[in-house]
């Protein structure tokens, strides 16, 4: 897409948010009427996600040549991920800690959370698990990406070593990277009017304006607490990305379409084709681009983890829980390893946040004080994921060495 374009593009998805968020406070329920046209765009998004992860990982790692460069790469993309998504659980406690949200709250707020058992019985096993599926096509229908993602690296490790043939093989995958790339920015013409009503309908859902000021003030201080945190460690990203990466404001701006597409979605998955486009744009090499993001959009869960810290310790408070450092060092521990190691659990967010209460003995039924609002938050948190992501795939590309580091890539010459 030319720069002009973007720019414009940008331009119509901010609007699109913008008018969306007034348009559900001022019509509420009557925003359900635009709901079909944020399907459509959503679904359209999601069609790609399948396809594309497989094609780009396939793509990206079959074109290091040597598999062993796979091992350098892959260390660097988790170290960044573990790194950054322990940060952002540090500057949740942090946070949480200086404001204390729940205390005062009352506790009749809280709404009834349906299926607490079964998640409840959800452990580290199952987590380990969800890495592997037995039936591929199940795991693709249900848009669980790790078990996916794990094949595609294993194929591509595999054609590596075929000579030839495997090269024809790799060589389709990229023709099929680069096909779905342009579907990618097909798609994004219908961006701002699917944002618009994404954003619009469920805001109308929580009963417009009025009702979700209600909803927000029962648990305002939850709320500040998280958004700041987020904001925190969005700057702490760009400090990375500014001194790991050589990269500025320009990378933000450039980024800045699939950032706002985050916070109408809700999805880091649906966002992934636009993220890879971005980045592309912004001059990040095809490795990192293909291996780093899809790999992302799974396990690199830092708004989340930040999130799920808060919840656990708001919650806590509102019981008069008073939890040691040695429970909050759990907690950190907790919700580092969950936010990377579960994304593949249907229901992840909900499911790791059960994984930390359980590790501290806080009580589940606690979650129901967060749902009237939990929709709203996890659009910033979600932005924050997909941030996360990128500044990523910019720091690896940094790290593992310029152009000496990547072998020129098959049709692209980066």
């Amino acid at each position: 897409m030319s720069p002009r374009r973007a720019r414009l593009l940008l331009a119509l998805i901010a609007l699109g948010v913008v008018a969306g968020a007034v348009c559900g406070w001022a019509f509420g329920p009557a925003m359900a009427s635009v709901a079909w046209l944020g399907e459509l765009f959503l679904d359209a998004l999601k069609m790609l996600i399948v396809p594309l992860i497989v094609a780009a990982v396939v793509s990206g790692v079959g074109s290091l040549g040597d598999v062993r460069r796979l091992g350098r790469l892959g260390a660097v993309t988790i170290g960044y991920y573990a790194a950054t998504t322990a940060l952002a659980v540090l500057t949740g406690l942090v946070m949480v800690n200086l404001i204390r949200p729940g205390e005062g709250v009352s506790l009749e707020a809280a709404a009834p959370v349906a299926g607490l058992a079964e998640k409840a019985e959800i452990g580290a096993a199952d987590i380990l698990l969800s890495l592997v599926s037995p039936n591929l096509v199940q795991a693709a229908a249900e848009t669980q990406l790790l078990p996916l993602i794990l094949f595609a690296i294993l194929l591509s490790a595999a054609l590596t070593t075929l000579g030839p043939k495997g090269e024809h093989v790799l060589a389709f995958f990229d023709g099929l990277n680069e096909a779905l790339m342009r579907v990618v920015e097909w798609i994004m013409y219908l961006a701002p009017a699917g944002i618009f009503a994404l954003v619009a309908h469920r805001l109308g859902q929580a009963g417009g304006g009025e009702a979700f000021w209600g909803q927000l003030q029962a648990v305002g201080l939850h709320v500040v607490t998280v958004l700041a945190g987020l904001a925190v460690h969005f700057l702490v990203l760009l400090a990375l990305l500014a001194f790991l990466a050589r990269r500025g404001l320009g990378y933000l701006a450039t980024l800045g379409r699939a950032l706002l597409t985050a916070l109408g979605t809700a999805s880091s998955s649906a966002t992934l084709p636009l993220t890879m486009e971005c980045a592309r744009e912004a001059g990040v090499r095809e490795r990192p681009v293909r291996f780093v993001l899809p790999l992302g959009s799974t396990v690199n869960m830092d708004g989340t983890a930040l999130y799920e810290a808060c919840a656990a310790l708001f919650i806590a408070q509102a019981y008069g829980i008073e939890l040691g450092l040695g429970q909050q060092a759990l907690v950190f521990l907790t919700a580092t390893l969950a936010a990377i190691g579960a994304a593949g659990i249907p229901e992840a967010g909900l499911v790791t946040l059960v994984i930390v209460l359980q590790a501290v003995g806080l009580p589940l039924e606690g979650i129901g004080l967060l749902l009237a609002v939990d929709w709203f938050l996890d659009r910033f948190r979600t932005t924050v994921n997909v941030w996360g992501d990128a500044v990523g795939a910019a720091v690896v590309d940094r790290l593992l060495g310029g152009q000496t580091a990547w072998p020129p890539a098959r049709g692209t010459g980066s």
